[in-house]
């Protein structure tokens, strides 16, 4: 049996968390099945009711996927209750290259890409910046406030 796998994201605004992450891990959103115009129309063709989703739910993308077919598709689910504590999991954004690459160099890509996700809604909660250790990475909030790293 063929296994796929999809992360799940709760959240209180699934556009934007689709916009951001679309961003940050260069998916794209992604288009609704079988040539629907919607997730709505989609959704309709299989018999959900208008009832049974949100206002608006459906007409703009509520999940990403890897425009490579690799990673795993992202979905964010709208839900009522608000972020409380810190995440039990979290995004590694690993674009620095490695400990093959100089750490100046490394440091410098962490950088630029904090920066592109600052200006995308992200937040810094710190720079780890460790030279003895030959380590440079952020600690970030995304728009709704789950942390990640760029390392």
């Amino acid at each position: 049996m063929e296994m796929t796998v999809q992360l799940t994201i709760d959240c209180s605004d699934p556009q934007k968390m689709v916009t951001f992450w679309a961003e940050a891990l260069g998916y794209v959103p992604e288009p609704p099945p079988g040539g629907h115009t919607t997730w709505r129309a989609y959704w309709a063709a299989l018999g959900v009711s208008d009832a049974e989703l949100p206002a608006g739910a459906g007409d703009v993308p509520e999940s990403i996927v890897d425009p490579t077919g690799r990673g795993p598709r992202v979905w964010f689910q709208q839900v009522p209750e608000p972020k409380t504590v810190k995440n039990r999991w979290h995004f590694d954004l690993k674009v620095g290259g490695g400990r093959d690459v100089a750490l100046d160099v490394r440091a410098q890509r962490v950088k630029a890409t904090v920066e592109r996700l600052v200006k995308a809604g992200a937040s810094v909660l710190r720079i780890i910046d460790e030279p003895e250790m030959e380590h440079y990475a952020a600690a970030m909030r995304d728009p709704e406030g789950n942390e990640f790293d760029v390392v």
